[in-house]
């Protein structure tokens, strides 16, 4: 089920709002955690985009890919308040519907360098994801998923998330965020069903 919004904004909407979540500030670059705003840099930078700070307490721009426009944002509220930036930018953006909303985000549940499309569903305990939730009162959003793995031994998620990777598993998600980039294309081009068939089937 849709869930529709209402918006500030006249004119014409935004074909995507693409997120990608993580921590402001250099402390943060190159964690775990900050693999979707790394792919959401990818994917500004792929289109001739600059992400500048704007009012939506996020780092955002607007680029055309495929000649739809797309506004592609990085939430500067740390992970567990993105949803403030995430409701801020549908407004401005003119997005009526929750499936023309893009998170992409770090994932424990995956093997370190693993990449899932997914519309919808559950949370799996992250906390971006939990306060995007709140915010828009739906979870029926679109996700692109990048896998972190699990911490080894008894070391927390949270700890595990928020340290940089070894260099092996820093090139492997090199590669996966470059990824990732190309399947937010994929959705806009090729549809959301055609991306998931051809991204989820990867062994």
């Amino acid at each position: 089920m849709l869930r529709r919004f209402r918006t500030e904004r006249t004119g014409e909407p935004a074909a995507l709002l693409v997120v990608g979540l993580g921590n402001p500030g250099d402390d943060y670059d190159g964690t775990r955690h900050n693999v979707g705003a790394d792919a959401v840099a990818v994917l500004a930078e792929r289109h001739g985009g600059s992400l500048r700070r704007s009012k939506e307490l996020a780092l955002s721009c607007e680029v055309r890919i495929s000649g739809e426009r797309v506004a592609i944002a990085f939430p500067q509220t740390f992970m567990n308040e993105s949803g403030q930036a995430v409701r801020k930018l549908v407004r401005r953006y003119g997005l009526n519907d929750s499936t023309r909303i893009v998170i992409v985000h770090d994932e424990l549940d995956l093997p370190v360098g693993a990449l899932r499309v997914k519309s919808g569903g559950g949370l799996a305990g992250h906390n971006g994801l939990k306060s995007i939730t709140a915010h828009l009162k739906t979870q029926d959003y679109l996700r692109v998923r990048i896998g972190v793995g699990r911490p080894p031994g008894r070391q927390s998620g949270a700890d595990h998330v928020l340290r940089r990777p070894g260099k092996a598993e820093a090139a492997e998600l090199r590669v996966v965020v470059q990824e990732a980039a190309n399947a937010v294309e994929s959705i806009l081009t090729n549809g959301v069903d055609t991306t998931m068939g051809r991204v989820n089937a990867r062994s």
